[in-house]
Order: C-alpha cells, then structure tokens, then sequence
C-alpha cells in the first residue's frame, strides 16, 4: 500500500485549534525559509472561523510560534462571483472572521481577491484570477503548476471541496489552473476554483471537518471505495502524505481509517 493521508482526530474544538495553529505555522516557518513569503490557499465554510481562533490566539513568544501575516500571501481556493461585501463572498467571510481582527502589531496579509468587473463573465474571471497566480508564481510556461506551502479546505456533505462537485466534468480539467463552474449544484452557481492539479501539487494541503454533521460523508470518504472517487478523495489520492485531517472525534464516529497521534 502506498502512502496515504493523514488523520488527525481530537477530544475537543480548543485541541484541533492548537494542533492546527503548530500545523500551520510550521508550514509558515517552512515557507519563509524557502522563498521568504508564505503562500497560501483558503477555501470558505467554517473553516475561516476555525483559523481565527488557532492563528489569533497568544503566542507562546518564539519563533515557531509567531505568526507573520506581513509575510503572508492570501489566494481563495474558490470565491463565488458575487460583490466582495456580499454574504456568499469567501472574501468577506475571511475578512468578518480573521483578516479584519488581525491586530495592527502582527501585520497584515497581501490578499488576492477576484476582480469583480467579471462578475458577468465567470470565464474571464477565472481567467482573470490564474494570472494573478500566474504574477505570483512565475509565468506559466515557467511554470507548470503554482506550488502553494499550504491550501487549507473544507469537505461538503456530498464530498465536495473548492468549487469541485462529485462527478463533475471540472474534475478532469488537467490544463487549467483556475477553472470557471455555472452551473455548481449548491447555490451561488456561478463560482471560480483551482482545478485538482492545482490542489495536490500543493507542498502541504490540509481538509478541517468537525461535528456529528460530517461524520457519513468522511467515512465513505476514509473508508470505501466509492469515496475514492469524490472530490476529497480524489486530494486524498493525489497529494497523499503531504494531506492532513483535522477532525475532532464527532465527525469520525464509526470511522475506521487509522489516526495519526501527532504531528
């Protein structure tokens, strides 16, 4: 059996916190060594709450524990093309929940936001947005996919994660970095997200899933053929080791793949 992604299951929301906060910042310190920035994906969902409380709690005053978000570089896995203040915007939520309580003396991040003047024309802000990977990462005949340190995502009941639904035809996009969906099956339709190559070529990429709500989906997704072949478990494959999970104990009831102890 190849390598596979790990899981990592907690009593409670306040450890999850804490485990992810090392987590990240690990990612963090690993990216400032590598190129003096830290490059990073977030998708929507509870997760932007849930990197608020790990990342704006106190610092235990080292290095390893310090978060540098004037190093930071902010992309979105998915947005939904809709006004940055409107209630779908995963910008706006990012910014209610952890960008706008950032205090002054840890810096704030470069945040790459969709240009609303395509809200119309899905395609060309998806196209719109690859170049502004593209600015980031070198062009893309340099190039063949960004390499993001972290991309930190949700997993929706039915298996999906970014923008990418089960059994869609955007799941084969191999060419593009962005890709443009009008048709998603959960409301707004109209959406823009980073295709699965995208995803897995990520140096680390991590799923957060809590509560008894997620608890069927992650075990057809850890525990069955069938959820190979969803979205998450298509990351699952593809990124392998470099996937981690953070769950607490309610969202894998009944679930048999083997835990991880520690980081």
């Amino acid at each position: 059996m190849g390598k596979q992604a790990n899981l990592y299951t907690f009593a409670d929301n306040d450890t999850l916190t804490k485990t992810l906060r090392s987590y990240v910042l690990q990612c963090q310190n690993a990216g400032l060594e590598r190129h003096g920035a830290f490059k990073v994906a977030v998708s929507g969902g509870s997760l932007p709450n849930t990197l608020a409380e790990a990342l704006l709690a106190p610092s235990n005053g080292t290095a390893e524990d310090t978060v540098r978000f004037d190093k930071w570089e902010i992309f979105f896995a998915d947005e939904r093309a809709v006004p940055l203040d409107h209630d779908d915007s995963n910008y706006r939520l990012l910014k209610d929940e952890l960008i706008g309580k950032i205090p002054e003396d840890m810096g704030k991040p470069d945040v790459h936001t969709i240009d609303v003047q395509y809200l119309d024309d899905v395609q060309e802000m998806a196209d719109q947005y690859q170049e502004e990977l593209m600015r980031s990462f070198a062009a893309k005949d340099s190039v063949k996919l960004p390499i993001f340190d972290l991309i930190l995502l949700g997993c929706g009941p039915d298996g999906h994660t970014c923008s990418l639904f089960p059994n869609h035809e955007l799941l084969r996009e191999s060419d593009a970095w962005v890709a443009a969906i009008s048709d998603s099956p959960k409301p707004p339709a109209k959406r823009i997200t980073f295709t699965l190559p995208v995803v897995t070529h990520g140096i680390k990429i991590a799923f957060v899933a809590t509560g008894e709500g997620k608890k069927d989906i992650l075990k057809k997704i850890l525990d069955s053929d069938e959820g190979r072949s969803l979205p998450c478990g298509l990351v699952n494959e593809g990124g392998a080791e470099k996937v981690s999970w953070f769950t607490d104990s309610k969202a894998v009831q009944g679930v048999g793949y083997p835990r991880r102890g520690s980081l």
